[in-house]
């Protein structure tokens, strides 16, 4: 009978789910499903650079589609088993696409916000961040378009994070204006953060850091007590130490950025590797990818002050971790963090869950993948119990977004 039973559950899913058994850990309050269930996506031809983002009980998601030299940057939602019609937001042969700076992805009631990096100049890496800001309830109402930096400087400005707060969005990014003058030794790339209204005014654009790490996504969130942003520092002077560091909005300003902990990487260039974060009320929760004494690490802390401060780190990987992270918080406090790794002859996408008192659930292995950087960073949502996972899945110089989701109690 039990066979009968498993045999009519697996013809049940056939064509849209795949068998997929699951480590689980004691009798946990909260088990993942026994069955991975990959969900059809409205992306076409060669598609990359996923972006979800979850928004009431509706998902998001923004992607890239090539067509020779074409970049067309689209968007649909995923509610109650249902793609929307994918939708363009814009395209252009004069994009700079960057298998890790891809546009970031933002929603404030019934608008979607986004970006593009628009080349500004000749040089390889002379572009500007254009904001797209997109009706949803409209689909004829013009899409916005304005430029986020403002410097009117041929330099790099990109790796942007963005979050819906009040009545628009705190948006966070790399700036290179002060990367252009003639002494190199003072090139500095820095991290800015402004507010953009629903109107697109651009407000509080403040300089928060003076030297971070060239090339290392940013990440931005909301505590109860405000705006949020981490990213890779970077060391003054010879030391080359790029840990994670975090600054907070509190009291009309930022605060002067702190290592969420200090792992005391030595690198001598930038690892193209940056910090993810989630926030639950007051708690704050961070991964983020290191190789502090050449030992590849993941790893996951927890703030319950807003990002105050933060408990001791867990490690989550197995060894020799690639990284590319993402996390989200489950309703129960614990998180759920993403990661490429190493397993064999295989690179793997991985998820596991970490508990604040340190415990961690073991990994989900979500599908074989590549390490090449055109396998970019995976993405991670939660939509009431269901968990989203995105990926770009490589064939040869073809790329798909992939899509997966499971359950959790």
């Amino acid at each position: 009978m039990r066979y009968l039973y498993c045999l009519l559950c697996l013809l049940l899913f056939i064509g849209c789910k795949e068998e997929f058994k699951l480590a689980q850990k004691g009798n946990e309050s909260i088990s993942v499903g026994p069955l991975l269930l990959n969900l059809n996506n409205p992306t076409q031809g060669k598609s990359h650079l996923p972006r979800l983002k979850v928004s009431g009980n509706k998902l998001y998601m923004t992607w890239v589609e090539q067509e020779d030299s074409l970049a067309i940057l689209k968007y649909a939602s995923y509610d109650q088993d249902k793609w929307s019609t994918a939708r363009t937001i814009t395209s252009g042969t004069d994009w700079f696409v960057n298998w890790a700076d891809f546009p970031a992805l933002a929603i404030n009631g019934d608008r979607l916000l986004t970006n593009i990096l628009k080349k500004s100049a000749a040089g390889t890496y002379d572009y500007d961040v254009i904001l797209k800001q997109v009706s949803l309830l409209d689909t004829t109402a013009p899409i916005r378009s304005f430029k986020l930096n403002t410097d009117g400087i041929h330099a790099e400005h990109g790796f942007v994070s963005m979050q819906a707060y009040d009545d628009g969005y705190y948006v966070s990014w790399l700036d290179g204006r002060d990367t252009k003058n003639e002494d190199a030794s003072k090139n500095q790339m820095t991290l800015r953060n402004a507010f953009v209204n629903i109107a697109g005014t651009i407000s509080q654009d403040k300089e928060i850091d003076a030297r971070v790490c060239d090339c290392c996504n940013t990440a931005t969130a909301i505590t109860l007590q405000g705006p949020i942003a981490v990213y890779r520092d970077r060391s003054d002077g010879k030391e080359e130490i790029r840990d994670i560091a975090i600054t907070r909005w509190v009291d009309g300003h930022w605060t002067t950025p702190k290592s969420v902990h200090a792992d005391n990487w030595q690198l001598n260039g930038c690892p193209v590797n940056g910090p993810a974060i989630d926030t639950q009320n007051e708690d704050v929760v961070a991964s983020w990818f290191t190789a502090a004494a050449n030992n590849p690490s993941v790893f996951t802390a927890f703030s319950n002050d807003n990002g105050e401060t933060f408990g001791k780190p867990v490690r989550t990987d197995s060894g020799n971790a690639i990284g590319r992270i993402d996390t989200q918080f489950l309703n129960d406090g614990s998180a759920l963090v993403s990661w490429l790794e190493p397993k064999g002859a295989d690179v793997v996408l991985q998820v596991m869950r970490v508990h604040q008192n340190g415990s961690h659930d073991k990994p989900i292995t979500i599908t074989n993948t590549s390490a090449e950087r055109q396998s970019g960073f995976p993405q991670l949502e939660i939509v009431n119990k269901t968990v989203y996972v995105a990926w770009t899945d490589l064939d040869g110089e073809n790329s798909k977004v992939k899509l997966v989701s499971f359950q959790v109690d």
